[in-house]
C-alpha cells in the first residue's frame, strides 16, 4: 500500500453548501480525472462524490503537501474562486499508505458517516468505483482494494450490530406506524403539509404500495405536486374541515405555532365514524391538539418519542464500534498478505514464457542433433518428460514463494 493516497473533503470539516461547489457531474468527470492523471504523474483513480462528502482515492508516488493539493485543485478545474480554494486546502483530509486503506475501509463501513450504520454509502463506492474502471482509470490494484473494501463492509453488516435499527425520525415513524398492523395498503391517508419531511415519509409509504392519498397544505402548488407525484389529491389547508371522504391516518407535519387538528376538526374529519384511527404528528410543536389524544381512540406517533428511541439506536450503533473496528483490523492485516502474494505473482508472471523459451532453445538448437538422431517413440517419451518438468518448474518456485512469505508473516 505504499502508493495509495486519498484526498478527503467531508462533512466534518466543510459544511455542505461549500462541500457543493468540489461535486464533479458525470459529463466532465472522465476529462478532469484523465487530466489529473496525465498531469500529476497519477496511476489509478476514482472518484466519490455524495451529499456529505468528495473524495479521491488514488496511486502516487508524490507526497502529498499543500502544494500538491493545490495543484490538483488546479488541475480540476473547478472554477473555485480564491477564498474557497485557501479555505479547502485548510480542511482537506490527507491519508496515505495503510492509513489510506484503513480511513477506505471505515467509510464503506460507515464508520465516518454522518450517521453511523447507514448502508448507502456503500453502495455509493462501488458506484463510484465501477464507473471509473469501467473508464479504464483503474487497474488491478484498484481491483484488490475494492474487493476487500467490499469483503470488509460485508462483514461488519453481517456480524456487528451498526446498521440495525433506523435513527432517522422519518423511518422510525413509518417502522411504527407499519408495526401497528391496522393499515393495508388501501388505508386512506390525509398528509397535511408538503415539506421535506412529509414528503419522505410519503415515498415510503409510495414504496410500500400504499396508494389512497390526499394532500393538504397551506400553498395549493405545493400540494398539487406532492399528490402528483403519489398519485393523490391535492387540497388547500383551508378545506380540510370540510373533507368529507373518510381517513384512516392522519400524518402531518407543518410550521404552524397553533395546533391545525383542532377537537373540532377532528370531529368533522371523522363524520361520525368510531373507530380507532392513526395519526402520526412529527410536526415540533405538534400540529395535533392535546384534546383529540385524550377524547378520541387514536394511535398518535409524534417527534418526541420517536426522538428518544433514536438516541437509543444511534448509542447502539455506537457500542458497536469496536466491534467494527476489530473487523477492519483483521482485513487489513489479512490483505497485506494477499497484496504481496499479488506482487509475487506479477513479478514472476514472465516465468513461465522464460521457462517456455529455455525448452525450445534445448530442443531446436543446443540438443537438435542428438534428438533428431531418436526414433519416434524415444521422441514422444523426450517431448513428454519435457512438458512434465516445464509444468513443474512453473509451479514448484510460485508455490515456494508464497510458502515462504506465509511463514515470514
Amino acid at each position: 500500500m505504499e502508493y495509495l493516497k486519498i484526498i478527503a473533503f467531508t462533512h466534518k470539516h466543510i459544511d455542505l453548501q461549500s462541500l457543493g461547489k468540489l461535486v464533479i457531474c458525470e459529463q466532465t468527470l472522465d476529462d478532469r480525472l484523465r487530466n489529473i492523471q496525465s498531469v500529476l504523474g497519477v496511476k489509478e483513480i476514482f472518484y466519490v462524490g455524495t451529499c456529505n462528502r468528495v473524495e479521491f482515492v488514488f496511486t502516487s508516488s508524490n507526497s502529498i503537501d499543500k502544494d500538491f493539493i493545490r495543484r490538483f485543485l488546479t488541475v480540476l478545474d473547478m472554477g473555485l474562486p480564491e477564498k474557497y480554494m485557501d479555505d479547502f486546502i485548510d480542511k482537506v483530509s490527507v491519508y496515505e499508505q495503510a492509513e489510506a486503506f484503513n480511513h477506505l475501509l471505515r467509510t464503506s463501513c460507515s464508520l465516518e458517516s454522518l450517521v453511523v450504520g447507514e448502508k448507502e454509502i456503500l453502495a455509493q463506492i462501488r458506484k463510484a468505483y465501477e464507473a471509473c474502471r469501467v473508464a479504464g482509470f483503474t487497474g488491478d490494484y484498484m481491483r484488490m482494494i475494492m474487493n476487500r473494501v467490499v469483503k470488509t463492509a460485508k462483514e461488519v453488516y453481517t456480524h456487528t450490530n451498526i446498521s440495525k435499527n433506523p435513527v432517522s425520525i422519518v423511518s422510525l415513524a413509518y417502522r411504527k406506524l407499519r408495526d401497528l398492523k391496522m393499515c393495508s395498503s388501501e388505508a386512506r391517508l390525509l398528509i397535511i403539509g408538503a415539506g421535506e419531511t412529509n414528503k419522505l415519509i410519503a415515498q415510503y409509504l409510495k414504496k410500500h404500495k400504499y396508494s389512497n392519498f390526499s394532500v393538504f397544505n397551506r400553498t395549493l402548488e405545493n400540494a398539487t405536486s406532492l399528490a402528483k407525484n403519489l398519485n393523490g389529491t391535492a387540497y388547500p389547508l383551508s378545506e380540510l374541515e370540510n373533507y368529507d371522504k373518510g381517513f384512516d391516518v392522519i400524518i402531518t407535519c407543518t410550521g404552524a405555532t397553533e395546533p391545525i387538528i383542532t377537537e373540532d376538526i377532528y370531529k368533522k374529519l371523522l363524520r361520525g365514524d368510531t373507530g380507532k384511527k392513526v395519526i402520526v404528528d412529527l410536526a415540533v410543536p405538534n400540529d395535533t391538539a392535546p384534546e383529540v389524544v385524550e377524547n378520541f381512540p387514536v394511535h398518535f406517533i409524534e417527534v418526541e418519542s420517536l426522538k428518544e428511541i433514536a438516541r437509543k439506536n444511534i448509542q447502539e450503533r455506537y457500542d458497536e464500534l469496536v466491534n467494527a473496528e476489530h473487523i477492519i483490523e483483521e482485513n487489513i492485516k489479512d490483505f497485506e498478505l494477499v497484496l504481496r502474494q499479488r506482487e509475487i505473482e506479477i513479478a514472476m508472471s514472465c516465468v513461465p514464457q522464460k521457462i517456455k523459451e529455455i525448452k525450445q532453445t534445448a530442443i531446436n538448437g543446443v540438443f537438435a542433433d542428438e534428438i533428431s538422431g531418436l526414433d519416434e517413440n524415444s521422441r514422444l517419451v523426450l517431448e513428454r518428460v519435457m512438458n512434465y518438468m516445464e509444468k513443474k518448474y512453473i509451479s514448484v518456485p510460485m508455490v515456494m514463494a508464497k510458502e515462504i512469505l506465509v511463514k515470514n508473516s
